[in-house]
C-alpha cells in the first residue's frame, strides 16, 4: 500500500471537507482490498449514494468511509457522522454498512480501521445539537459515532501508526468476530456491553464478582431489566459458547481470544 494521497486531486476545491472526501475516497479506491472476504479491490459507488461509499462485488459487502485529520495520529473517541435519525434507522433496521475510519496528516494515511456493522447499536450514536435557525439547514441534527464505546475486538486495524497489517490477519480477525453477529438489537446491545466490561478487566482469569462490579453501569444502560446479574451470566455463557471465554470452574472464566 502507498500511504500517500494524490494531492493533485485537491486542485480546484476550496472546501476542506470536499478536499478530504476526494483524496481519501480516491486512496481507498486505489489501495483497499475487501477485509471481509479478501477480494483484491473494492468498487466505488457514485457520489451521493445515501447508504455506502464502497462495495465488494464478491461478497456483496458495503462500506462507508469516515475520515478526519489528526496530527497526533490517534483515532480518538468519536467521529462525526451524518443525520442522527438516518443513522438510528439504519442501525435498527440492520441496513448499516461496515465502517472504515481513517485518520491522516500531511497528505498520508496514519490509521485505518474497519468496524463490522454488527458492532453498531443506537447507544454508541451521540445526538448533536440541531443547527441554529440562522443556518442554511436550520434544525438539521447530526450525530457522532462514539468509537471509544465499541469493544476493542470490533476495531480491525488495517493500518496502525502508519504500519500496514497483514491482509490474511485482517480477514481472519473479521471471521473471528463474525460469530458475535446477531439480528436482534437488544441482544446485540447486551452482548457488546458485557464484552466491553470483560475487556476492561485487567487480567485474563476473572470471576463473576469482577464482572458484577459493572452491574450498576449496565443497569443504567438497560433500566428496564431488573435481573442484571442473570443477564450478565447469560452473556458470559454466550461468549464461552462462541469461543471468546473458557469456563475454568464455577464462577471463574478465562479470556482466550
Amino acid at each position: 500500500m502507498d500511504l500517500h494521497f494524490n494531492s493533485q486531486l485537491a486542485v480546484g476545491y476550496h472546501s476542506g471537507s470536499q478536499i478530504s472526501r476526494v483524496v481519501t475516497e480516491d486512496w481507498v479506491a486505489r489501495n483497499m482490498f475487501c477485509p471481509v472476504c479478501g477480494a483484491p479491490v473494492l468498487g466505488h459507488y457514485k457520489a451521493n449514494k445515501p447508504v455506502a461509499d464502497f462495495f465488494c462485488d464478491d461478497c456483496k459487502s458495503d462500506f462507508e468511509l469516515k475520515s478526519k485529520e489528526s496530527k497526533t495520529a490517534t483515532i480518538g473517541h468519536k467521529i462525526a457522522d451524518g443525520a442522527y435519525t438516518t443513522m438510528i434507522e439504519r442501525i435498527t433496521s440492520l441496513r448499516n454498512p461496515h465502517l472504515f475510519v481513517m485518520t491522516y496528516a500531511d497528505w498520508q494515511v496514519n490509521n485505518l480501521l474497519m468496524i463490522p456493522n454488527y458492532f453498531f447499536v443506537p447507544d454508541i450514536i451521540e445526538k448533536r445539537k440541531p443547527l441554529a435557525d440562522t443556518a442554511r439547514r436550520a434544525g438539521w441534527t447530526g450525530c457522532n459515532i462514539e468509537i471509544g464505546n465499541i469493544p476493542e475486538i470490533g476495531k480491525i486495524f488495517i493500518i496502525k501508526n502508519s504500519r500496514q497489517t497483514d491482509k490474511s490477519h485482517i480477514v481472519d480477525q473479521y471471521q473471528l468476530t463474525l460469530s458475535l453477529q446477531t439480528t436482534k438489537i437488544e441482544t446485540r446491545g447486551w452482548l457488546l456491553d458485557v464484552l466491553r466490561c470483560v475487556e476492561k478487566i485487567p487480567f485474563d482469569d476473572f470471576g463473576t464478582d469482577d464482572i458484577y462490579a459493572f452491574a450498576d453501569e449496565l443497569q443504567k444502560k438497560h433500566p428496564d431489566n431488573n435481573h442484571v446479574h442473570d443477564k450478565i451470566r447469560q452473556q458470559l455463557q454466550y461468549l464461552r459458547d462462541k469461543g471468546f471465554l473458557q469456563f475454568v470452574e464455577r464462577g471463574r472464566y478465562r479470556k482466550i481470544r
